[in-house]
């Protein structure tokens, strides 16, 4: 499984998060602590934003680990709000395009998780993405499916509502083809002002999501950053985090509602 995080709060340097940190995301890497797969190798990227309308984003199937250009960039780039993720292949090829976090508009997405059956399902799903979202769809994940089938199901006007239809949707088309792999969907989107972070999956064991909140900032994390464990809270199975920033100040909200997939 891939292991992720997502930083919200002043502005820091992206180094000082993936880098600098006891177990930082690029350790995460190489040894990961709370999944079952330790190393995530097959690509990796980050996406942040800035003074733009729309968030910049940085992917290469590099391992995290072994890319100069990486540690160059984060030790250059400062952002109120960012996504780092690397990524471990549950089937598809390593490619650029595969690599998360995946874009469009003012939005970021990234997921740890999978569609049971996936090969199974694919066509089937990928027939539900609106004609103008599909010719975005660069990769072949069932990640950047969720996507752009949340997108097309109303990611940019309901949200909330989107991200419960389109688990839903995969989820019962799991069940009308008789697929016994669960669905697994921890993950996170945000457009700049808004975030969501979900923990969810068919079966009794989604994949970890943690977060930390200090005077300054929050993180969302697939495992902590360091050994504090009293400051880590995990995210229950079937929870979304909701954040929204503050008038005027980079921090704003951040509360924990059911997350209940309805058709």
């Amino acid at each position: 499984m891939c292991r992720w995080l997502t930083y919200w709060g002043e502005p820091t340097y992206l180094d000082r998060i993936i880098f600098e940190t006891e177990n930082s995301l690029i350790h995460q890497s190489l040894h990961a602590r709370h999944s079952h797969v330790t190393t995530n190798g097959d690509g990796f990227g980050i996406g942040w934003y800035a003074d733009r309308d729309t968030p910049g984003t940085y992917r290469d199937i590099l391992p995290a680990w072994n890319d100069a250009n990486l540690r160059s960039l984060a030790h250059q780039i400062r952002s109120g709000l960012f996504l780092a993720h690397v990524r471990a292949s549950t089937g598809t090829a390593t490619s650029r395009a595969n690599c998360h976090p995946f874009a469009h508009g003012k939005w970021l997405f990234m997921h740890n998780g999978q569609i049971g059956g996936y090969e199974r399902v694919r066509r089937r799903l990928e027939m539900l993405v609106d004609d103008a979202y599909y010719p975005h769809r660069l990769g072949t994940t069932d990640s950047e499916l969720i996507f752009y089938l949340m997108l097309s199901l109303g990611l940019e006007r309901e949200p909330m509502q989107a991200v419960q239809r389109a688990i839903a949707t995969v989820s019962g088309m799991l069940g009308e083809q008789a697929i016994v792999e669960p669905l697994r969907f921890t993950a996170i989107l945000t457009n700049g002002e808004m975030l969501y972070a979900i923990r969810f999956a068919t079966d009794e064991t989604p994949p970890s999501l943690y977060w930390r909140r200090e005077p300054d900032r929050i993180l969302i994390v697939s495992e902590p950053l360091d050994n504090d464990h009293g400051c880590w809270h995990e995210v229950p199975a079937g929870q979304m985090l909701v954040g929204q920033r503050g008038d005027g100040v980079p921090l704003g909200t951040i509360d924990m509602v059911p997350f209940l997939p309805t058709s």
